[in-house]
């Protein structure tokens, strides 16, 4: 009777976790409450509570580092990952792979006046639907300051940017993206294996950390046949 009443305690906060994170609420990048605060949250044992966080771990909804904590790292189909209002779902619902074309040190005197510096990491990686079809292209640049200028030779923790980022003191709290579509160039239509001039969406999103430093642009091209975006306005009930 223990056993029963301990899982259905552990169950209870698995699904209201989940329900926060596919509702937007615990976005991509969101840091999770520590376990004290959490487990007097749900009225369960520190214990209960690891269980349904390793439960969590196991279904790729949060990632742990050291010295960090929870961080949800469900982002496989969230495009703004700051403000809730864009959302992009994949319409078969198919596990997407990630490929890593590129992270090495860049100069953008072009960026400058707008960040600050002229000196970043660019991550490049294009994600394949499990039938092989390349579904998105995205082209990150990071500050090559505070740890991260060591990307290059380190790579990322876990094969997560955002764990990553999190792990060096990065932590998105706000920022902007703009969405459109564009006829693909020649270069993105050779990486995403279409004809130049194929129609995408495209997204550029700027996050700003929780002290106010730029930690990330991204630049993103996306198959409108495997996406979709979803906008929710007026009173929430």
């Amino acid at each position: 009777m223990i056993r029963h009443v301990r899982f259905d305690k552990k169950k209870r906060v698995v699904d209201e976790l989940i329900r926060r994170i596919e509702s937007g609420l615990m976005e991509d990048g969101f840091l999770l409450p520590g376990e004290h605060q959490l487990a007097q949250e749900f009225s369960v044992s520190r214990g209960t509570l690891r269980e349904a966080l390793a439960e969590l771990k196991r279904r790729n909804y949060i990632a742990t580092q050291s010295g960090v904590g929870s961080i949800v790292t469900f982002d496989g189909v969230v495009l703004d990952q700051q403000n809730g209002w864009a959302q992009a779902l994949a319409d078969s619902g198919a596990l997407i792979n990630t490929e890593l074309l590129r992270l090495e040190a860049v100069q953008r005197p072009d960026l400058f006046s707008r960040f600050g510096t002229d000196q970043f990491i660019a991550l490049d990686r294009r994600r394949r639907s499990t039938d092989g079809t390349v579904v998105s292209l995205e082209r990150s640049l990071m500050p090559a300051t505070g740890g991260l200028e060591s990307l290059p030779r380190v790579g990322l923790i876990d094969d997560s940017l955002t764990i990553t980022l999190a792990a060096y003191g990065y932590i998105g709290e706000r920022g902007d993206q703009w969405i459109g579509a564009e006829p693909l160039g020649e270069e993105e239509a050779r990486l995403l294996g279409r004809p130049a001039g194929s129609v995408f969406l495209k997204a550029l999103r700027t996050t700003y950390d929780r002290r106010g430093r730029f930690m990330e642009q991204v630049e993103s091209f996306l198959d409108p046949l495997h996406f979709r975006l979803h906008l929710e306005f007026g009173a929430q009930k």
